[in-house]
């Protein structure tokens, strides 16, 4: 861009994004008015100068998507005596320590850079902060204790180690709370229960060494809970004390790759209002989506969903996911899974799951993806599952299963590995036929054969009687008239001739 272009000096409002600028636009310099600046996606290198910090009405601060690589001037004050209350350095390459922010920030993100060291326990002094993102970066040391201050908190993907801290006062603020893929050990606080307003919890792929945290039902507002990938052990059935495990709002529990153990009750699922009832979300289109015309957050899922795994930051209002694989689970699929007519993807692969694959299956009409490979479930898969017109991804391998594969359209599609390992399957999209097994065996035709001619024998014994009778009536009038005749025109013989006339 043209450094000799003059913007008005009371402009207010500048949007320059996506402009393939490559340089920091001095022309900024004199714009003392300007509060909005939007340099976002150009490729801009290098510091962002000191200068910038210093324009006494700059309140949103847009650079993410730039090659960003630090801070012109001293760290402890380049940012802190700034009035930017929105600030959005995502998706650069700054590296170093984090800076103090500004005092009177509000939204802070700063997610995928390189940032290293401790997260600033400044952070607990910005009391108007409301969303901390500081996601994908190599931040290292303890979490802040004052989580609870902000609406939304995503540290995911650092090096984050200790406990997570147990300070959620009573009222905290908290609504997303994302730790995942960090090396926090210890339990999960139970101060948690002191956010009213928590909805997405995640702290997957850490070294969390605790019992599954039933206790959290009393938060009405979750919707998201994912331990997946730690050291949670025990069973996943609450005490009969407790009541049934019953989430109010829960639409997506993903617990995979733990050391959970025991069976699941009958009526395990029987008070998962959630994904029994399709709901909606009139205000928003996206889970956690924060959007407005300042600034933007989504929450972020790792999901296994058709067999992958994906890392999703739109995840739909009504996507509803359960996820029990990679645990020690036994017993049989409790049948009231059929409840659960919303639910959209199910995993119980690589479990100890034992009996047969309930019929009930036929009524989660929702279904999109299901795995229950890796388990010892025998019987035949029931043929009810064709009617699932939206499953698109299906995996029963490595099972005791027999009989014919449902030839519904949506099932013979899956490739043959989504079957394979179940040594008396049968049916496309497996090569082994299932004539063999329909046709009858040699000791079943010779059975039927002699139920064939017993019934003949029967038959004929039924139309014989008559015959005999009506014939020897008949003969007996004739010889009354004529003796010689019976004998030498065989009466029987030409009564069974009529008989079979008629």
């Amino acid at each position: 861009m043209n450094s000799d272009i003059e913007f008005p000096k009371d402009m207010k409002v500048l949007l320059l994004s996506g402009c393939n600028i490559s340089e920091f636009p001095e022309f900024l310099k004199p714009l003392k008015k300007l509060w909005y600046l939007d340099l976002s996606n150009n490729i801009i290198k290098g510091d962002v100068p000191d200068w910038l910090w210093s324009l006494p009405l700059l309140v949103s601060l847009d650079l993410k998507n730039n090659s960003f690589t630090g801070f012109k001037g001293s760290l402890d004050h380049v940012l802190a005596n700034s009035s930017v209350q929105v600030l959005d350095i995502a998706l650069n390459s700054f590296k170093g320590s984090f800076p103090n922010p500004p005092v009177s920030i509000i939204h802070l993100s700063a997610w995928n850079n390189s940032f290293t060291g401790e997260i600033p326990l400044s952070v607990c002094n910005r009391t108007a902060l409301d969303i901390l993102d500081l996601s994908y970066n190599n931040f290292t040391g303890s979490i802040p204790p004052c989580m609870g201050n902000f609406s939304i908190v995503n540290l995911r993907k650092n090096k984050l180690e200790g406990n997570i801290p147990d300070e959620f006062y009573s009222g905290a603020l908290t609504q997303t709370f994302d730790v995942g893929y960090n090396k926090l050990t210890g339990k999960l606080p139970r101060s948690l229960l002191n956010c009213s307003l928590l909805r997405f919890l995640s702290v997957d792929h850490n070294r969390i060494n605790d019992s599954f945290p039933f206790w959290l039902k009393a938060l009405k507002n979750l919707k998201v809970l994912t331990l997946r990938s730690n050291r949670f052990v025990g069973s996943i059935s609450p005490p009969d004390d407790q009541g049934p495990l019953a989430f109010p709002k829960l639409q997506i529990l993903e617990i995979s790759h733990n050391r959970f153990t025991g069976t699941l009750p009958r009526n395990y699922f029987t008070s998962w209002s959630t994904t029994s009832i399709k709901m909606h979300d009139e205000e928003r289109l996206y889970m956690g989506d924060y959007s407005n015309e300042r600034f933007a957050y989504e929450d972020t899922l790792d999901l296994q969903y058709k067999g992958l795994y994906m890392e999703q930051g739109k995840v739909l209002t009504f996507y509803s996911a359960i996820d029990f694989s990679g645990n020690k689970l036994e017993g049989e699929i409790p049948e009231s899974i059929g409840l659960l007519k919303t639910l959209i993807a199910l995993n119980l692969s690589d479990n100890s799951f034992t009996g047969h694959i309930p019929m009930s299956f036929a009524n989660v009409t929702e279904l999109e993806s299901l795995d229950l490979s890796g388990n010892k479930l025998s019987g035949e898969i029931p043929q009810e599952l064709r009617r699932l017109s939206y499953l698109a991804y299906i995996d029963v391998s490595i099972n005791q299963l027999t009989g014919r594969i449902p030839q519904g359209t949506q099932i013979i599609g899956q490739p043959k590995s989504s079957f394979e390992g179940n040594r008396g399957l049968c049916g496309l999209p497996l090569e082994e036929s299932c004539l063999r097994e329909d046709a009858p065996s040699t000791h079943e035709l010779e059975e039927e054969e002699e139920e064939e001619g017993i019934l003949e024998w029967r038959a004929a014994i039924v139309g014989y009687g008559p015959g005999v009778l009506f014939g020897l009536a008949i003969g007996h009038v004739v010889a009354l008239y004529n003796p010689g005749w019976f004998i030498k025109n065989d009466g029987r013989h030409n009564m069974f001739r009529g008989i079979r006339n008629l």
